[in-house]
């Protein structure tokens, strides 16, 4: 019987924030996978090594977590004033899915970085040495991302001081803006209001805040669920019932954001929204042994990615946190101390994060005109990674 090679298809392993992934050039990619559809799904599948029954990706470049079984392609900008499109992919762990319905904020800090290495940026606005800013169009979402990625000797600088609580070694800082994550015209908040009542069939009530900056994300407060805003990963992933009753609220949620049109195709769009508990500023214990003090920070959130507490924060629900921390009135904003901010700082199982917005108010509608925070990133591996040919 005779058995085919396998495809050998450039890729780079790269850590963005507190996510890694396997980056693509468009270009590089069999004929079939450069545009959408089941052949790239598949491919993409085969390369994370899902759906994996045993929930391990043994037989793939993923690791088993919603930080980890994550995929990008990126492609030269034909858009005015853009210099790379990039394209995220979310792979299910245990189905046969990938989601594309959202970005991720975490390796939106590697995009940038990538793009300079493999020729995606003008080498005419490549210093040296300095700052090179990497204007970034965000397919999944429709918006702009600036990177500033240090460059040098006219290469990337990845190694550097920066620490950023989650990754366990210091890199280079790299600031990320995301601009006017919620577009002119469109509502930040769904229904329109800054806190709802959420009715959850099976589970309870409960006054909540649904935001679309950065990422559809629905708030609720941490004591309404009987936490209190320090938890690890274990007293929430441990606990079946408690991620049973975080998927209903989070599919209850979906239906009202006007995100799917029946409660049961939330099973279909695992990466939105997110749910995550907010709560007042108490000291705790992070997972690595750092301790964080109340003083420290202004509020504590926690947030589920893909069914289970994410191990620190996901970057965009970063964003939707610092766009609602700025609108008065928000649940978050008032775990925060309530009042009009620029900034926030929150803990998370890893640690704090600081993140910055800039909120206005115009004719009593709301509209975040950016948000910035920094980040690091460096390549892991670079070559090529390789499937089975009929992963097509």
């Amino acid at each position: 019987m005779a058995h085919l090679p396998q495809l050998r298809i450039p890729a780079t392993y790269m850590r963005g924030g507190t996510s890694k992934g396997v980056f693509f050039k468009l270009t590089d990619l069999p004929e079939a996978a450069q545009v959408p559809g089941e052949a790239r799904d598949r491919l993409l599948l085969r390369v994370i090594g899902s759906p994996d029954p045993y929930a391990k990706h043994t037989d793939g470049m993923g690791g088993a977590t919603s930080s980890t079984s994550k995929t990008v392609i990126l492609s030269k900008s034909e858009r005015p004033d853009h210099d790379v499109d990039y394209l995220f992919g979310q792979v299910s762990i245990d189905t046969p899915f990938v989601d594309w319905s959202g970005n991720c904020g975490n390796l939106s800090a590697a995009v940038g970085a990538f793009a300079v290495t493999n020729g995606l940026v003008d080498p005419a606005r490549i210093p040296d040495n300095g700052v090179c800013e990497v204007r970034v169009w965000q397919q999944n979402i429709g918006k702009t991302i600036v990177n500033r990625v240090p460059i040098s000797d006219g290469q990337v600088q990845e190694t550097g001081d920066f620490e950023l609580d989650g990754v366990a070694f210091p890199a280079a800082e790299i600031p990320v803006e995301f601009v006017s994550p919620i577009d002119e015209g469109e509502p930040v908040f769904p229904t329109g209001n800054v806190t709802d009542e959420l009715d959850v069939p099976g589970v309870g009530r409960f006054q909540v805040s649904m935001i679309s900056a950065g990422i559809p994300t629905v708030f609720l407060r941490a004591a309404d669920l009987g936490y209190d805003g320090t938890e690890l990963q274990p007293a929430i992933n441990e606990d079946p019932a408690a991620l049973e009753r975080f998927e209903t609220i989070r599919a209850h949620a979906a239906l009202r954001m006007g995100l799917i049109a029946k409660v049961e195709e939330a099973a279909a769009r695992q990466h939105t929204p997110k749910v995550a508990i907010c709560a007042e500023p108490k000291g705790f214990t992070a997972s690595s042994g750092k301790i964080v003090n109340a003083d420290d920070i202004d509020l504590n959130v926690r947030a589920l990615s893909m069914g289970k507490l994410h191990h620190a924060m996901m970057g965009t629900a970063a964003v939707a946190i610092a766009s609602a921390a700025a609108i008065p009135g928000t649940l978050v904003n008032l775990a925060a101390g309530g009042g009009r901010r620029d900034s926030v700082t929150f803990g998370h199982p890893s640690g704090t994060l600081k993140v910055g917005a800039a909120a206005s108010e115009q004719d009593g509608q709301w509209r975040i005109d950016k948000v910035v925070m920094s980040r690091s990133a460096r390549v892991l591996m670079e070559g090529w990674v390789r499937v089975p040919t009929n992963a097509l």
